[in-house]
């Protein structure tokens, strides 16, 4: 019977949750057909059979597993029933135990008391054979039940072995525990040898003089913060805060902080309109994408990466896009920005950035990339630092780009600026290399015809 196990689907990928079986429990399954929705830590996808056969569910919906572990099994029909005609028979439990040989019949009468009093107070002893045998002391057998199962037993103190399971082969699942706990049927037992608990004492009754006992104080239910709501972590979020402690944790980093004149860039833009075509107009964020491209082509450490006390120079320019999802940050990848033109980039990251806020985007597309941008400007934000995501050397920030007063040739003028700043590792890209690269992102953006081929 081949097995299904929760699947690899992304580079940096651990472990999965199932949100939803899409074949029930024994459903004929075709090679190719969708069989559930699979969230990782990037995307939620539509796993795919690979085999064919009679589908066996083993991990209910909702639960969380690692890359590896049997979710499900295909049975293609002579393999269960070649595996079921192998397995031997068990004996009934409620089985009657084989006569006696008349040896033992008559060596248990002759050993039987003579004087009917002192047989009336002797306890019967069970034949050799039936000795009751004492209670096994450590595990009773591991009992089929999914991880949540187990640990929802854990938390309310459900004992497996008293709960009939209604899972596929009678494996114990989420609803049969919380059924237990609900109606109290399936309490947990105490560890063997442990001491009976201690009787509860009879209340005391208190003479009719008696003085009453001072009202205790109500117990306060709520903090001074108020009521306290629990929101569980996404597989996406969880791998949101692992990686930025990871980056805050590991990664010496330093900032650089400039002004860029965008004037330029605004006349451009404007003619790119007036254009038209049939391709969307590129952003300030698509030049500024495009800039650091042709810049990272001729700073190689700046499209490196740190890793085991080494540098990994990259041959290919993928920049990511930090792109605002529902309740999550995702950086889809734009491969070989550094040979696509304006309009090409523009093209793909509007593309991009719409697969993922309908939760389209593939893993694929949000891998690969050597160097990220990300933009608030469309908020208002003027600066700010963002987290360098590693093992990238460098990530940029980019403000809001308005019209300030600025001084040109000695007379104070109204132009269109942007601040961007620099987050760089400090144990690949130095001071003065990272200097120089900020420079050249601010010089294409000061004039950037090179940025519309």
């Amino acid at each position: 019977m081949p097995e299904i196990v929760m699947p690899r689907l992304s580079d940096s990928m651990e472990e999965g949750t199932i949100l939803k079986w899409l074949k029930a429990d024994g459903d004929s399954v075709s090679r190719g057909d969708p069989l559930a929705e699979i969230e990782t830590d990037k995307a939620t996808l539509t796993y795919e059979s690979d085999a064919a056969g009679v589908l066996t569910i083993v991990v209910a919906a909702g639960e969380t597993l690692p890359i590896g572990e049997v979710i499900a099994r295909l049975d293609d029909g002579a393999g269960g029933d070649q595996q079921r005609a192998a397995e031997p028979e068990e004996p009934a439990a409620d089985s009657t135990p084989p006569p006696k040989p008349a040896g033992e019949a008559e060596q248990a009468a002759d050993s039987a008391p003579a004087h009917p009093a002192r047989a009336a107070d002797a306890k019967p002893q069970p034949p050799p054979d039936q000795t009751p045998q004492p209670a096994p002391t450590g595990d009773r057998g591991r009992v089929k039940a999914s991880p949540l199962a187990r640990r929802i037993a854990h938390e309310e103190g459900v004992d497996l072995h008293q709960v009939s399971g209604s899972g596929p082969g009678g494996r114990v699942v989420k609803s049969d525990v919380e059924q237990a706990a609900s109606s109290g049927t399936a309490p947990i037992s105490a560890a063997p040898g442990s001491p009976e608990p201690a009787a509860e004492p009879a209340p005391q009754v208190a003479p009719d003089d008696a003085p009453a006992p001072p009202a205790r104080a109500p117990t306060e239910t709520a903090t001074a913060k108020g009521d306290v709501t629990l929101v569980e972590l996404t597989r996406v979020q969880q791998v949101i805060a692992r990686r930025m402690a990871e980056s805050k944790a590991t990664v010496p980093e330093f900032t650089l902080t400039t002004e860029i004149d965008m004037e330029r860039c605004v006349r451009l833009r404007t003619e790119l309109k007036e254009l038209g075509g049939d391709d969307p107009v590129p952003s300030y964020n698509d030049m500024v994408v495009r800039a650091c491209a042709l810049a990272l082509r001729e700073f190689p450490r700046a499209n490196a990466s740190y890793r085991d006390a080494k540098f990994e120079l990259h041959s290919r320019v993928n920049v990511g896009i930090a792109v605002a999802a529902p309740d999550a940050l995702v950086v889809p990848t734009i491969f070989d920005a550094d040979r696509k033109t304006l309009r090409e980039i523009a093209r793909d990251s509007r593309s991009l950035a719409e697969r993922v806020r309908a939760g389209t985007v593939t893993p694929p597309e949000l891998s690969g990339g050597t160097f990220t941008v990300s933009n608030l400007g469309m908020f208002g934000v003027t600066n700010f630092t963002a987290v360098i995501n590693p093992p990238q050397a460098a990530i940029l920030a980019v403000g809001a780009l308005a019209q300030r007063a600025v001084v040109r040739d000695g007379e104070l003028v109204a132009r269109s600026t942007m601040e961007v700043t620099l987050a760089c590792d400090h144990r690949i890209l130095y001071g003065a290399d990272a200097a120089r690269f900020l420079a050249r992102i601010r010089e294409l953006l000061e004039q950037p015809l090179a940025l519309a081929f």
